[in-house]
């Protein structure tokens, strides 16, 4: 095992963790016979910072969430932090949300650092990040990634980018095994985790075609899940005001 994967979180992370818990809404997790015993890729909808709180709280703890490699470099946090939660915040707000950005630096790069956590990046350091994935696969882990980007699927979830199906074809190169991909949907609102029936990486298709299939899979997958349930509010990935969060219903009531 990695020198990482020994470590024991430091105190101050277990504390703050345990407030965490403490405080935020309890969820139950549905479907759990549908996660493999072994390794795995877990994929699910983002929700906001629901999905990997909720994540590193109740999911098994042999688990590695993919996370913005800008968010774990104090440095690197403010500008990202901006981009990505607040810059479609109105006009006026914007300055306070430019404050805060700076502010929670240094206290995200602790946290997400000590979380069970591998970075993620968009330039040639991807290639470090897949590699520390296979240890992580090969160790047995399960991996949690939220694909999401800013391009609408449906009301449920955003398009997934799908890039992370490249470990599909690399843990076969390795292992000469078939690595399996499981849908997941967070339900803040509902207070539940749901976990669906995975799908296999086939290696002998090219890789692109595995990419759409794959993705097609979870994205309709988790759709259906959220479809499945009682009517709630679903948590978008795009930072929009909460009055214009669609429900689980949003489409129907349209038609």
């Amino acid at each position: 095992m990695s020198n990482r994967s020994k470590k024991k979180a430091p105190l101050l992370y277990r504390c703050i963790k345990w407030l965490v818990w403490l405080f935020y809404p309890k969820m139950k997790v549905f479907g759990r016979e549908n996660l493999p015993d072994g390794p795995a890729v877990i994929v699910g909808n983002h929700a906001k910072m629901n999905g990997p709180i909720a994540c590193e709280l109740y999911l098994p703890d042999n688990r590695y969430t993919w996370c913005a490699g800008q968010m774990m470099a104090c440095k690197d946090v403010p500008a990202y932090a901006y981009a990505d939660f607040w810059s479609q915040k109105p006009v006026l707000l914007r300055p306070f949300y430019k404050l805060l950005s700076y502010l929670i630096a240094v206290p995200s790069a602790y946290l997400f650092n000590c979380a069970n956590t591998i970075a993620v990046y968009r330039d040639a350091r991807i290639l470090g990040t897949f590699r520390e994935t296979l240890v992580k696969l090969q160790e047995g882990a399960q991996i949690v990634i939220f694909p999401e980007h800013n391009v609408k699927y449906n009301t449920i979830v955003y398009e997934f980018q799908d890039k992370f199906i490249e470990l599909g074809k690399r843990y076969y190169k390795r292992t000469g095994e078939a690595l399996p991909f499981v849908p997941m949907y967070i339900a803040p609102r509902l207070k539940a985790i749901y976990l669906g029936k995975p799908i296999m990486f086939s290696p002998e298709a090219p890789i692109e075609e595995e990419r759409r299939r794959i993705c097609h899979y979870l994205m309709q997958e988790i759709t259906a899940i959220a479809k499945s349930l009682p009517e709630h509010t679903v948590i978008p990935y795009p930072n929009i005001p909460k009055r214009k969060y669609p429900t689980n219903r949003s489409e129907e009531e349209s038609l």
